[in-house]
């Protein structure tokens, strides 16, 4: 088999589509930084890849991903007790109906206060705005203080948080600032983990719940250990850096609406409830490219399907492959809302980030939060009296992640 790495970067999005329609009905099989691979894809192939004894994750992950997008020794590491153990942190916050909606409200707020300042500038951005002001939202609904000048605390936080998953999978210029952006932030929030376990607070003395800060700092081990610094750090980042990343599905709603402007109308509808906002948001992230695949090896020799997997093989859960399948949907490369509508997608049907059981498994448990957020913004987003000047609103598969190229400019915002 021919070593596919170089395709992979210089096709991106585009790749394992294209290398499943060559090779034809199955498993994928080739190679990547000389290892071998198999890719699957299908809502049978989900529950298969994220059993443990299917797949591990512990030695999967590159090292360039770990510096960039996930952090060093984060839970997307680990398999087992220890991940169930750490997850836990996760889910107690990102599950809780109760915080969504509170986290939700918050962007909502940052959205109204945004939009009145929009009205006063010659254009707008989307892509930087949209960054800027959930940064802003997750920061305080996680109860992490931005400096005295927030504004511009806010903006430099935000790009460092947007540089960490827009430089995680490529080589360059992008790649190193993610690095360095990730070295700021986790040193800044290492600081802030210090604070607050040296100011010894009586979690009984506290109204309310522990915010997500406060629970990462206390949050022990199944030893009992607390995480180090570092590591809670890193945690904490993997709550906040994805919470801003629905900042390429907001733009990607906007880009559906430029392309779309039919759907304008009942998008914005009032009396439509959040039902055809929930339908827009979910076809957003199955139409929208956001993550080519998810990766573990395989911890001894498997079959699937009849198809042997000899144990170190590199397996790939196709996500976005599945998400435009011929044979799981309609017209795929139709962007269409009412696939959705009077139906939720099955668990392991729809998977624009990772399928599986959030609970149990290595789904990402902060699904239900891009989804609140995009329900709150996408109606509101279509509400917005705006001019789309001319730019160049293309979206390459060949850049990982993509966006339009322009970030999305909006002019006379009112």
């Amino acid at each position: 088999m021919l070593d596919n790495t170089l395709p992979l970067l210089t096709q991106g999005y585009a790749w394992l589509p294209d290398l499943s329609r060559r090779t034809g009905p199955g498993p994928v099989r080739t190679r990547l930084l000389g290892k071998p691979v198999i890719a699957l894809r299908g809502p049978a192939a989900v529950p298969f890849f994220y059993d443990e004894n299917h797949v591990r994750r512990r030695t999967a992950l590159p090292e360039p991903v770990l510096s960039t997008l996930f952090g060093k020794g984060a839970v997307h590491t680990l398999d087992g007790e220890e991940h169930r153990q750490r997850k836990a942190l996760f889910m107690s916050h990102l599950k809780d109906a109760a915080r969504i909606t509170a986290l939700a409200q918050r962007v909502t707020d940052e959205w109204e206060r945004a939009r009145k300042e929009w009205a006063d500038r010659p254009q707008v951005t989307l892509f930087d705005e949209v960054s800027v002001l959930i940064t802003r939202a997750v920061y305080a609904w996680a109860g992490v203080p931005l400096a005295e000048h927030p504004d511009d605390e806010s903006r430099r936080t935000a790009r460092d948080l947007v540089a960490m998953v827009d430089g995680f999978a490529t080589a360059g210029p992008r790649h190193w600032q993610a690095r360095a952006a990730r070295r700021r932030q986790e040193e800044r929030l290492a600081r802030l983990i210090e604070e607050i376990r040296s100011a010894d607070r009586d979690p009984a003395a506290q109204d309310g719940p522990p915010s997500v800060v406060e629970a990462v700092a206390a949050h022990r081990e199944a030893d009992g250990r607390l995480l180090d610094p570092r590591t809670a750090a890193v945690e904490l980042l993997n709550v906040l850096r994805p919470t801003v990343a629905v900042t390429w599905y907001t733009v990607f709603g906007a880009h559906a609406l430029h392309r779309h402007p039919e759907l304008r109308k009942r998008l914005a509808g009032e009396g439509e409830g959040e039902g055809y906002a929930r339908a827009f948001a979910h076809e957003v992230r199955r139409f929208y490219p956001f993550a080519p695949f998810v990766a573990g090896l395989a911890p001894a020799d498997l079959d699937w399907q009849g198809e042997p997997i000899k144990e170190g093989t590199l397996v790939l859960l196709d996500l976005y492959g599945q998400n435009h399948d011929p044979g799981l949907w309609d017209a795929p490369y139709t962007f269409d809302p009412e696939r959705f509508t009077g139906r939720e997608p099955g668990r392991d049907e729809l998977v624009p980030q990772g399928g599986g059981d959030a609970a149990e498994g290595h789904r990402c448990p902060g699904e239900d939060v891009t989804l609140a957020v995009l329900t709150a913004l996408l109606p509101r987003l279509a509400r917005l009296d705006y001019h789309v000047p001319e730019q160049d609103l293309r979206i390459p598969l060949h850049r990982m992640p993509t966006r339009p190229r322009s970030g999305f400019v909006m002019t006379d915002v009112r």
